[in-house]
């Protein structure tokens, strides 16, 4: 391979320095030919003439040497991208706009590209990933699908389409509190768990099957991110024993830095499961990862494990089991959800904007063209073959594509930067994106692919003889290419403003829309407690209900109140609602009947929320020391469980084997889940200075009600809480942040698919007023003559207006059909609209159409002002 690279740069360079030997020689015999013809009787003209012509002329004799000494196409590329360059700097603006056009549409799509590949194309971060599968139950109770304990280990031990079967346990606060104490996210795995995603740890080692039994030794693997921030990435972390929640549990091994859960929980720590099998039962949840056979797609495991479903099914009541159905899926569907839809909307519509701004370049060569017709014509005449002349227009239109490309790259650093910026938290992966390789050869693919699509046009147009005449036709493939691509650019614009319209109502709706509580001049403080340092219900109760009293003490505080949970889109505790019993009644029947939403509350929460109690009345501060139990329905609740009749002092059993809790009063509705999905019936458990009541709950959230500036108070809160004890974490935010935080992911994607519609409406302006401003130039001479034979100023403006209008209509009306089609693709993503909006299809219309038509009208009335002497002298 050496020996023809060598080759190669012979010809190359040693062509280059033979060119002037050949032309000595070439003159030596052009002198001696010349000399024989003069000896022979001719002139000295005569004698050169036919000097040259035996040796068949210079000119072709150089060529005939150049391509026997050198490469050819190498020489024809360089002085084709020599002559393009200085085309280049003989017109900059033209240089300049075509390059920023580009650079803003490949720019863009590239920052796109970067930010939904991990959640399109690229593969998951374990081996063979095509092959992993989330496997398990799907039921009301729980939002992803699960498998329970008993059913689990009877399916492992059967022969199954899956090669590993292995589990997890969710994630829980856990707490390291060695020199540097840690609030942490711990998850329990089986030590099958990294095999079967196939991951090995870069230090130490897995989890040995006797840690992973009941009363075996207690191991843990942490992650890079926990080994470098709180550990310096010292390797002899392994083996080394910390503090875990108050036991002694030694480090085995550290994680590879590119590793995520396969359910995405924010893990830090992986600790065994150690679970009995023998005893466990149905009631313990857990989340069930596989990896298929060779050859076994998800669809065919889940009808292998049919038998087993079937049996495990048997086991539920009857009445529940059409509400439970098996999922085996990808693990790659699991992690992204409904992410991928809005990934393939923004995708989609960056590329409307791509193919934009390479119709308003096009349009931009094919008016640089016409104005180097006869430019073309005279190479042609010359003996330029039609693949040179080819090859010359690809040349500048793939030069124009690589400045751009390079100029793209700024402006997709930048974008991406700004992207993650905005990035809400429910966009996976995307505070991960980055340019790298991969990113940087997809931007100089599209680059190559807007420099083909743009340049073909004028590329592959053969300059006609008429071109030769003092005024020059304009072309009528080109005048009809250029009225098509700017046709095309207002149909995309359409059919992007179009689906930002309808997200900006849908966003308008989701922030307008009534909440049922107040959220100003309210303070929330979300505390965490130390598992073993809190260990008994009358530890974690004596905590908080210290620091609601020192919260009560702090200046401009009017009220505080404490809560498991807070509205609208907080964690909160729910269960089946046909579970619950009303004295007097029989148990219900039926299936679940969906779920009932509960959480903890003291009397001050309704009052700080601004929830009003419609019927009966609100808890009391002496109810809180009573032995017995409490309760407020929502309206919601109350409706379904006594319609027609009175809930004030009905008896009520939530769960079974719970307590009876005598219900006092209705709360008006308010949302409880989220911003956008439909809200669940509700109850709240008055929170008792009872130990019973404290049972589960290791974190609480305070609700202070303050007239105090936003934010004012946090520092206040967090020194109170620290003074009862500084080792407990604190989150300290106003209400009106969280409730805004709800709103970040449809925000994020309301701005950018704006940001995108209005860029495209800008290139489709720009490229229809610079059509309309070109055919105005070039019907100078003709209006000259319109006016001089009687037509008005009104009638030529009339005229240009007509033209331009019958582009505008055209765009508009095939955008209006496509947006009308690809607006479905949206409908997931609207709330309290549908994706045929009337309101939202009028008022883009509207405005696309007079938008353009300014555009449109400022050459008309530059062509109108025209003076009819003038317009006749123009060439």
């Amino acid at each position: 391979m050496s020996r023809g690279l060598r080759a190669l740069w012979m010809r190359i360079a040693g062509g280059r320095r033979a060119s002037g030997d050949f032309e000595a020689e070439l003159q030596t015999h052009l002198e001696m030919h010349t000399e024989e013809g003069v000896r022979s009787g001719l002139s000295q003209e005569e004698a050169r003439r036919a000097a040259l012509l035996r040796l068949g002329g210079v000119e072709q004799t150089r060529q005939a040497y150049r391509e026997r000494a050198s490469l050819p196409w190498i020489e024809i590329v360089g002085h084709d991208v020599r002559y393009a360059l200085r085309g280049f700097r003989v017109n900059p603006m033209f240089t300049a706009t075509t390059v920023l056009t580009l650079a803003l549409g490949i720019g863009a799509t590239t920052a796109v590209f970067s930010a939904v590949d991990r959640i399109l194309f690229r593969a998951l971060p374990y081996a063979d990933p095509d092959r992993l599968v989330s496997v398990g139950l799907t039921a009301p109770i729980v939002p992803q699908e699960f498998v329970l304990g008993a059913w689990y280990y009877q399916w492992r031990y059967h022969p199954s389409p899956f090669t590993s079967l292995t589990s997890e346990a969710g994630e829980y606060s856990c707490d390291l509190t060695e020199r540097n104490p840690s609030h942490l996210g711990c998850v329990a795995v089986e030590a099958s768990f990294l095999p079967t995603l196939g991951i090995s740890p870069i230090l130490g080692r897995n989890f040995l099957p006797e840690e992973d039994r009941p009363k075996g030794p207690k191991a843990a693997l942490i992650t890079y991110g926990l080994w470098n921030s709180h550990y310096n990435r010292d390797p002899g972390v392994v083996n080394r024993l910390v503090d875990l929640d108050g036991a002694q549990v030694r480090i085995v091994g550290v994680l590879p830095s590119g590793f995520e859960m396969p359910a995405l929980e924010n893990a830090d720590v992986l600790v065994p499961q150690a679970v009995d099998e023998s005893t466990a039962g149905a009631d313990r949840v857990m989340f069930g990862f596989a990896r298929l056979r060779p050859g076994i797609t998800p669809a065919q495991a889940a009808e292998q494990l049919k038998p087993q479903f079937d049996y495990a099914l048997s086991k539920v009541p009857a009445r529940f089991r059409s509400e439970v159905h098996l999922r085996v899926r990808p693990v790659r569907d699991r992690q992204m959800q409904n992410a991928r839809q809005s990934a393939w909307v923004l995708l989609g519509a960056v590329l409307a904007v791509l193919m934009i701004a390479c119709a308003n370049v096009g349009s931009l060569l094919l008016t640089r063209a016409s104005a180097r017709e006869r430019e073309q014509a005279v190479r042609s005449a010359l003996g330029a073959s039609r693949g040179r002349l080819v090859g010359q227009a690809l040349a500048e239109s793939l030069l124009l594509s690589m400045f751009g490309t390079l100029a793209g790259g700024a402006i997709a650093e930048g974008l991406l930067r700004l992207f993650i910026a905005m990035a809400p938290s429910g966009m996976p992966f995307l505070h991960g994106a980055q340019l790298d390789l991969r990113i940087a050869g997809f931007a100089v693919l599209v680059g190559l692919v807007c420099g083909f699509a743009f340049g073909l046009i004028p590329a592959f147009h053969r300059p006609q003889s008429i071109a030769f005449a003092a005024r020059t036709p304009a072309s009528g493939v080109r005048a009809v290419a250029r009225k098509l691509m700017v046709t095309a650019q207002i149909a995309v614009s359409m059919v992007l403003l179009a689906g930002a319209a309808l997200l900006v109502r849908s966003f308008a709706g989701l922030q307008t829309q009534p909440l049922g509580i107040e959220t100003r001049g309210i303070e929330t403080a979300r505390v965490y407690l130390n598992r073993y340092r809190y260990a008994t219900p009358e530890s974690r109760m004596q905590f908080f209900l210290q620091a609601e009293a020192a919260l009560r003490k702090l200046p401009g505080v009017s009220a505080v109140g404490l809560s498991d949970s807070v509205p609208p889109g907080d964690d909160r505790r729910d269960h089946i609602y046909s579970i619950m019993e009303v004295a007097g009644r029989a148990p219900m029947t039926g299936a679940t009947g969906g779920m009932v939403a509960w959480r903890w509350a003291t009397p001050e929460y309704f009052k700080i929320l601004g929830i009003p109690i419609v019927r009966g009345r609100g808890f009391t501060e002496e109810e809180r020391t009573s032995s017995e139990h409490f309760m407020i329905l929502s309206s919601a609740l109350a409706s379904r469980m006594f319609a027609g009749q009175d809930p004030i002092g009905q008896q009520v059993k939530p769960v079974p084997g719970g307590p009876w809790f005598t219900v006092v009063g209705v709360a008006a509705n308010a949302k409880n889940s989220g911003l956008a999905e439909e809200d669940a019936p509700e109850y709240y458990q008055l929170w008792r200075s009872e130990a019973g009541d404290w049972q589960q709950p290791h974190s609480a959230v305070l609700l202070v009600e303050t007239g105090l500036a936003p934010r004012a108070l946090g520092p206040w809160i967090r020194t109170q809480i620290g003074a009862i004890d500084a080792t407990v974490p604190v989150d300290v935010e106003t209400l009106n942040e969280r409730v805004g935080r709800l709103a970040d992911r449809p925000r994020f994607e309301t701005a950018l698919l704006s940001f995108f519609a209005l860029t495209g409406l800008a290139m489709a302006v720009i490229g229809l007023y610079g059509v309309m401003a070109y055919r105005a130039v070039q019907r100078t001479q003709e209006i000259g003559v319109r006016m001089a034979l009687g037509a008005r100023r009104s009638d030529i403006l009339r005229l240009i207006l007509s033209e331009g209008g019958r582009l505008i209509v055209a765009g508009t009306s095939i955008g209006l059909v496509a947006a009308l089609a690809l607006s479905r693709l949206l409908k997931s993503m609207l709330f309290s609209i549908g994706p045929h909006d009337p309101l939202s299809f009028a008022g883009v219309t509207v405005m696309l159409a007079t938008v353009a038509l300014l555009a449109t009208l400022i050459p008309a009335r530059r062509a109108a002002s025209i003076e009819p002497s003038q317009a006749l002298r123009t060439e």
